[in-house]
């Protein structure tokens, strides 16, 4: 699989990332040790978890198969520390919480270090230079290599970069951020993605797939097996099963069809390879969902697919997101 530098960085990724969301919970033991397995061996290095994911479940299921079935030093563990189960405060930026949460994560995987941290959400009850000096403190004593940030919009994510660069050598610079991209959701290009450009920060994006909805498998209905027929997933699905969304599929697996490749394969090369685009992250369920999206490395769709694919899901642009003499 081809690697690539995450951001103004010497990291290197694996240009599909392998998401965890489901580990420990609705993916049992065995599955993710078929995933995991099948992703390394397909050259894939970048595996994405989080801190509240499964609460805990998932970290602790990834480090109990690293190692085992899959050398340390060969992923790159990306996880996340941030958010939190209160729904009077979802998000704890504050330095203690994200210290001691790190500590928690290494515990769980395993490990003495992460590749990559990110804080998962922006905290508007704590001042930004206090969550961005735990990233500082995290580097600096080694016990992530890498720092980034998650769910920032454009403002926050700028601040957060200027931030960093502003002090070289002291603070860490942002490595990447991690927000939802795909055909059914690009509100990240308003303004996310120019200012990840800009300061040469890497996107991840999360849901590539617009949660699964791109697969095409929904067109019919709601399968019985599917997450949006699962009670917990299903109002994550649902927003994708409108008729934008309905539109924009038809036009995936048109392009699918007269290319003789699948909705999904489409769908995520043209994610995997928009303008700062670093890696995207997929959440299969089973090994066999994960080499439907591993087949993608081969395939690059015609520059005239691209330009249909943009002209079908064009998000609203308006003053003053982009330039404003072009509006």
């Amino acid at each position: 699989m081809e690697q690539r530098h995450l951001g103004r960085t010497g990291l290197r990724v694996s240009r599909i990332g392998l998401g965890t969301l489901t580990w420990g919970r609705d993916t049992e033991e065995h599955d993710a040790a078929d995933m995991l397995k099948a992703f390394w061996e397909a050259g894939g290095t970048l595996v994405d978890t989080a801190d509240v994911y499964g609460d805990g479940a998932a970290e602790y299921l990834l480090g109990r198969l690293t190692d085992s079935l899959v050398p340390r030093e060969d992923l790159v563990i990306s996880t996340k520390a941030g958010s939190v189960p209160d729904p009077d405060r979802p998000a704890d930026g504050s330095r203690g919480h994200l210290l001691a949460a790190l500590d928690a994560s290494l515990e769980r995987l395993g490990t003495d270090h992460v590749d990559l941290w990110h804080i998962h959400c922006h905290d508007p009850a704590t001042p930004l230079e206090e969550t961005l000096q735990a990233l500082d403190l995290a580097v600096s004593s080694g016990r992530a290599r890498y720092a980034g940030v998650s769910n920032f919009c454009g403002w926050q994510l700028a601040k957060a970069a200027t931030w960093q660069l502003a002090a070289p050598g002291v603070r860490t610079r942002l490595a990447g951020t991690q927000l939802e991209y795909s055909l059914l959701q690009r509100g990240v290009e308003r303004e996310v993605l120019p200012a990840a450009l800009d300061l040469g920060v890497g996107l991840l994006p999360s849901s590539p797939l617009g949660r699964g909805v791109l697969t095409g498998k929904y067109r019919g209905g709601v399968p019985s097996d599917s997450r949006g027929a699962s009670e917990h997933m299903a109002p994550f699905v649902e927003p994708y099963l409108d008729d934008t969304a309905s539109r924009i599929v038809d036009a995936v697996t048109t392009a699918a069809d007269g290319l003789a490749v699948t909705p999904l394969q489409v769908a995520l090369a043209w994610v995997r390879d928009r303008p700062g685009v670093t890696a995207p992250v997929v959440g299969a369920r089973n090994a066999r969902q994960l080499a439907a999206a591993l087949s993608v490395e081969a395939l690059s769709l015609p520059d005239e697919i691209c330009r249909a694919l943009d002209d079908v899901s064009a998000p609203v642009h308006r003053y003053p997101d982009h330039d404003w003499s072009t509006l």
